[in-house]
């Protein structure tokens, strides 16, 4: 196995150490370095570039985010805090974390018992919280008095989240604001656990709640983020801790208005937490620490013999998560597009392991398939027939109505006539939106005895995700040889604007078939390649835990999303 460029072996049994003992990590600040790297004689084309090149001679700026399995419990936050120690040797750091493994779903399920009325669910489910927590703060907060602090702070949280869900239970009424409001305290007691482990080891660490520097819109439950605002609070208040050599711990999740109302950026948008923090402090990189090695080339759950990606365009991992791959959430790269910044995909339980680099070329493989990803929890919707003929304007209407009711168009296609539509959706919006299609014709399709807006409800999306696809001949060709091998029905077929994604329809029970015998052919797999490195990645999972009806939404990661 080719040397590890982190030249640090695995941390295994090393958790149970003492945060002090942080030796094993000592290859971990220069590897940072070395990839944060600026060049002086690259063109400077954006302020924020402007801004890096003007600190080359200090300590490069990098924002770590560790996911939820990355913080989940108090030998994992031992094992963040080691990353953490390592990597502020030759960088300034700031940090951004999720909240607890789980604790999200703990504290919406809080919210909704509340506005049942329902007492008893709601402190006993605050309490399991408070003791998980507790837990953690014992374990690893050995000072007397750190203890007290942050038992304190804690203890003002609970009775904050506490005051909300009373709120919620007089007024039998759970609404979004007040939604975003109890969701965000799980990032709140992380950030303050973790900020409280960092001191206890005697690193200068302050715990920042995002309400104080990620401005947002008032889209509760998917909050955008105003970008100039956000710059400005970052610039009083992150940037003197970074120069006084004090590491922020910031709050995933959430944000604040202008007005200072909490908001949440949707649910696991703590990747784009860190992304928005990177660009509003012109970090030289971000890197997601998760449970992942990085970008594999298709859900290891569903293809044996899948390989990591070194290094992958913002435009690909783009398409890769739209179309349903976990290790990124959609909207991620956002704010780095216009700066540039590298990302990284590491993985927090093997952080010897590179990773996958994403940056705004990616690395050139002369064009084609990188990667395939799927996603199985959608449905087909077509809208035509015969009675459609003479029907003005079907396609405008169609999509007009999808707008309408907010439902999110996964693909559409449509015949010659555009009397002839397919749209796939998400399969919670499917009924939805066959009713609001069918409302929308229903003037129009009066006398008609067959219906002409129908679903189904048993289907699958495939994308095969590539730099520059349109440009190389075959792509389709194989790929529907591929898959007429194997038995499988193209449904319908589509290829992004964008030229780096092929996107087809099949039927949800040969999703797994169709994955593996695109992988096959496109040579995407570990037998394909040379590098015992990428052989020895992942060779200890297997699709077997997939369900073979592919009832999932399918991602290319290793095990969970963090």
């Amino acid at each position: 196995m080719r040397k590890s460029d982190l030249a640090i072996p695995a941390l295994g049994d090393q958790s149970t150490q003492s945060c002090r003992d942080h030796k094993s990590l000592s290859g971990l600040g220069a590897s940072v370095t070395r990839r944060a790297g600026i060049f002086q004689d690259e063109t400077i084309h954006t302020m924020s570039e402007r801004r890096r090149s003007e600190r080359s001679s200090k300590k490069p700026l990098v924002v770590l985010k560790f996911g939820g399995t990355s913080v989940g419990d108090a030998s994992c936050i031992k094992r963040v805090v080691e990353i953490i120690r390592a990597a502020s040797r030759a960088s300034n750091i700031a940090v951004v974390v999720s909240a607890m493994s789980g604790v999200t779903n703990k504290l919406l399920e809080a919210a909704t018992h509340s506005e049942n009325g329902d007492h008893k669910q709601v402190s006993a489910i605050l309490e399991e919280l408070r003791k998980q927590h507790d837990a953690v703060a014992s374990a690893l907060v050995r000072s007397a008095s750190a203890r007290k602090r942050i038992d304190r702070k804690m203890q003002g949280l609970f009775q904050e989240a506490d005051s909300l869900c009373q709120g919620t239970i007089l007024l039998r009424e759970l609404t979004l604001r007040a939604r975003d409001a109890i969701a965000s305290f799980g990032e709140r007691l992380s950030a303050r656990l973790v900020a409280a482990v960092l001191a206890d080891c005697g690193v200068a660490s302050e715990a920042i709640d995002a309400t104080e520097v990620v401005v947002t819109d008032s889209r509760y439950g998917a909050a955008e983020p105003l970008m100039d605002l956000t710059r400005e609070r970052c610039n009083v208040r992150v940037h003197p801790l970074l120069r006084q050599g004090t590491i922020p711990v910031v709050t995933g999740f959430i944000g604040a208005t202008v007005e200072g109302i909490v908001t949440t950026l949707g649910r696991n948008g703590s990747d784009y937490s860190a992304t928005i923090l990177g660009a509003a402090l012109d970090a030289d990189e971000v890197i997601i620490w998760s449970d992942v090695d990085g970008v594999l080339t298709v859900d290891p759950r569903l293809v044996p013999g899948v390989r990591r990606i070194p290094e992958i365009s913002y435009r690909e991992a783009a398409e890769l998560a739209y179309f349903g791959a976990k290790v990124l959430h959609p909207k991620t790269l956002r704010p780095l597009v216009q700066s540039g910044t590298p990302l990284w995909i590491r993985n927090t339980f093997a952080p010897e392991r590179p990773g996958t680099k994403i940056t705004p070329t990616g690395s050139s493989n002369g064009g084609g398939v990188k990667a395939l990803t799927a996603i199985g929890d959608v449905a087909l919707i077509t809208v035509g027939g015969p009675g459609m003929l003479g029907v003005p304007d079907v396609l405008g209407r169609t999509f007009k109505t999808t707008a309408t009711i907010q439902a999110n168009v996964l693909l559409s296609s449509q015949s010659s006539s555009q009397n002839d539509i397919c749209l796939v959706v998400p399969s919670a919006l499917a009924e939805r939106t066959v009713e609001a299609l069918r409302s929308e014709f229903a003037q129009d399709l009066e006398h008609e005895k067959v219906e002409h807006v129908n679903f189904d409800p048993d289907v699958a999306i495939i994308a095969l995700v590539g730099d520059n696809m349109r440009g190389v001949s075959g792509i389709v060709g194989r790929t529907f040889g591929a898959l007429d091998r194997e038995s499988v029905n193209i449904i319908a077929i589509a290829q992004g604007s964008s030229g780096c994604s092929i996107s087809f329809v099949v039927p949800r029970k040969d999703m797994k078939a169709t994955l593996i015998a695109t992988h096959r052919e496109f040579g995407l797999g570990v037998e394909f390649t040379h590098s015992s490195e990428e052989m020895a990645v992942n060779t200890d999972v297997t699709p077997e835990s997939a369900p073979a009806n592919g009832k999932m939404n399918v991602a290319n990661l290793a095990a969970s999303a963090d």
